[in-house]
């Protein structure tokens, strides 16, 4: 009888990946296809793609990895699926798509101009936290819908995480895991269900949803189905093959590194960057920002995201570089250790997008001089994500009352060894890769096995599937001088220009 094998999808921002994975967590087999067009912008900062465009690139990838693996796919015991959060499809009575999917990097804002009733305004302002509910209002893609394509609106059935959408095509079934619906939607993390009136809850009516838009919500790791006939002729497996719900492509990421309880933390440097730590516990990630369910019934992950994160890195190429593609990035991470620890002053805050803690912020870099050259401008984008991600790891440790002693990276930035090095001297943490970058969808190949029953518990699952792999230990040195940049400066950094921002965001507005 063959071992077992779980068929993994992973959706990120840029590609998608279909991978085989063994109760080992050995990566037998792997696919991946960069999108053609990963999103395409009407107006400028606008990101929007057809979301049954990513269906098609995933039937693209499967249909290869069955043909070059006939024997392996004979073993697949199931199928799970990790996506990117907060980017709705709004669906007709049909259950049709209305219009193209608003993606999670796209930066419209609704005016939102009828308030909200006074008593929730003067909860909200006795918090201090009415800045961050103004900007997470503004920033829901239901309200500018339902300000600027009122018809469409009108015709919304269901109003689904992408991923409920990907559920749907795959097995004919609109359900959704609490893990997987992060972002601007009215729901109880701690409790994993929407709330029953968000219209008159005090967080849940900033969301403009009602309750009857959204889908049903099921326990992490359920199986929702199988394949359908039509999903699998398009992708090339056998029908009714089980489909169980995974976690989003964080959560999935953070069990993938065998990151499963308070003892240590991941890093994702992704196109959104991460700092995350597990818990049985319910905490809050910073005060009124939640923690997220984790794809492992009975645990929840701490999250504080920096939005545009790695992101920078493109931003780098094209507005530094001027898209010099002799210049590679590659070319700067062999440079990093060529600038000293700390750029020779040279400091970015890596608010490219605001984020819901520091709703007013902007990216900034200060420290210029005529030493100042394009290698220090980009290791001084590493170190800043590095510094904001600090932040938030101080930020768990104060609500968990201890230190997080070790660091697991993944996400692109850290297929850099010189990228791990910076950030163990600016954390002075050891920091420490896994067996696989795929991180993803090994935390989707973990949740798979624990629900077909192949563990008994998350802890026998990680111990099996996850191996780790290089660690980078603190310079010394190099902390000494982190250490001072980043209580005397980085640290001041918003506080000193927080009424600057207000005074350019009224700039913007005009």
């Amino acid at each position: 009888m063959s071992e077992p094998i779980i068929f993994t999808i992973d959706f990120g921002t840029q590609s998608v990946r279909v991978a085989l994975f063994d109760k080992k967590g050995t990566l037998l087999a792997i696919k991946q296809k960069e999108y053609v067009e990963p999103y395409f912008s009407k107006e400028t900062n606008y990101a929007e793609k057809n979301p049954f465009d990513y269906y098609k690139d995933l039937c693209e990838c499967s249909q290869a990895i069955v043909k070059e693996n006939p024997e392996l796919i004979k073993g697949v015991k199931g199928i799970t699926l990790t996506c990117f959060r907060d980017s709705a499809v709004l669906l007709d009575k049909d259950l049709k798509v209305i219009r193209p999917t608003v993606l999670w990097l796209d930066q419209r804002n609704a005016k939102c101009e009828k308030p909200l009733p006074l008593i929730s305004r003067f909860l909200f302002r006795l918090v201090g936290k009415t800045d961050t509910i103004v900007f997470n209002r503004r920033r829901c893609v239901a309200n500018w819908i339902q300000e600027n394509e009122p018809e469409n609106w009108k015709k919304v059935y269901k109003y689904v995480p992408i991923s409920t959408y990907l559920h749907y095509l795959l097995t004919g079934e609109l359900k959704e895991v609490a893990s997987n619906c992060a972002g601007h939607y009215p729901i109880d993390f701690k409790r994993k269900q929407w709330y029953a009136k968000p219209e008159k809850h005090l967080t849940g009516q900033i969301f403009g949803i009602t309750r009857d838009l959204l889908p049903e919500i099921v326990k992490e790791g359920s199986q929702i189905g199988g394949l359908t006939k039509q999903a699998a002729t398009d992708m090339g497996l056998p029908e009714g093959t089980p489909f169980f719900v995974g976690g989003s492509d964080k959560s999935c990421e953070t069990l993938g590194l065998g990151v499963i309880d308070e003892t240590c933390g991941a890093i994702s440097f992704g196109t959104a960057s991460t700092i995350e730590t597990t818990s049985k516990k319910y905490h809050e990630s910073e005060p009124f920002l939640p923690g997220y369910p984790t794809p492992v019934d009975g645990l929840y992950n701490m999250d504080i995201q920096i939005y545009r994160g790695f992101w920078m890195m493109k931003w780098f190429t094209e507005v530094i570089l001027q898209g010099n593609k002799e210049l590679g990035l590659k070319h700067f991470d062999k440079h990093l250790f060529d600038v000293p620890a700390g750029s020779d002053g040279l400091i970015v805050q890596p608010y490219w997008g605001p984020g819901l803690s520091k709703p007013l912020s902007k990216g900034g870099m200060i420290g210029f001089s005529d030493a100042i050259t394009t290698e220090h401008i980009y290791k001084a984008i590493v170190e800043g994500n590095c510094y904001a991600l600090r932040e938030g790891l101080e930020h768990f440790e104060k609500a968990l009352g201890h230190k997080i002693p070790e660091l697991r990276v993944s996400g692109g930035g850290s297929k850099s060894d010189e990228v791990c090095q910076i950030a163990a001297d600016i954390f002075n943490r050891p920091v420490s890769r896994v067996q696989t970058f795929e991180t993803s969808s090994l935390g989707a190949a973990i949740s798979g096995f624990l629900s077909i029953g192949e563990f008994k518990n998350v802890e026998e699952a990680v111990e099996a599937m996850v191996r780790k792999g290089d660690t980078f230990l603190p310079n010394q040195e190099n902390v000494k001088d982190y250490e001072y940049l980043f209580k005397n400066v980085y640290l001041k950094m918003f506080k000193a220009n927080k009424k600057l921002y207000a005074n350019i965001k009224r700039f913007n507005q005009k």
